[in-house]
């Protein structure tokens, strides 16, 4: 797997090389769909961590939302470094910078189930 992925990317680096000599602006191009490819190839290996974390979330009894919740902010933060990186390797950094903070707030807003919850668990234990 680690070759496959290895060699899609070397593979689109010699020719975004070959391509910014004579035509700069289909580079990009070819970046995105090298991202895409590993994402593709990578995608199998996902399902099956996430299977993995929702046996193990039930047999630990924990609150399947707060699995959920935590699946969709790594998604989140997976999806976001992707489009950072595609920004900076076109010379975006501005936008770059504002998905970056985008999907911060996102995943702090995304979180606050989380963080009440574990708020109310630690007042329940502290005495009064």
């Amino acid at each position: 797997m680690i070759i496959k992925i290895i060699g899609i990317g070397l593979v689109a680096l010699i020719i975004i090389i070959l391509l910014k000599q004579y035509k700069p602006e289909f580079a990009i191009y070819i970046s995105l769909l090298a991202g895409v490819l590993i994402l593709l190839l990578v995608m199998d290996q996902l399902t099956q961590v996430i299977s993995l974390l929702q046996s193990l979330a039930s047999k630990a009894s924990i609150n399947s939302t707060f699995l959920a919740i935590l699946l969709k902010i790594t998604g989140i933060a997976f999806l976001a470094e992707f489009a950072v990186s595609v920004c900076k390797d076109a010379g975006e950094g501005a936008i770059a910078s504002k998905i970056e903070i985008g999907s911060k707030i996102i995943i702090i807003a995304m979180s606050i189930p989380i963080i009440s919850s574990l708020l109310e668990i630690i007042l329940k234990i502290l005495p009064t």
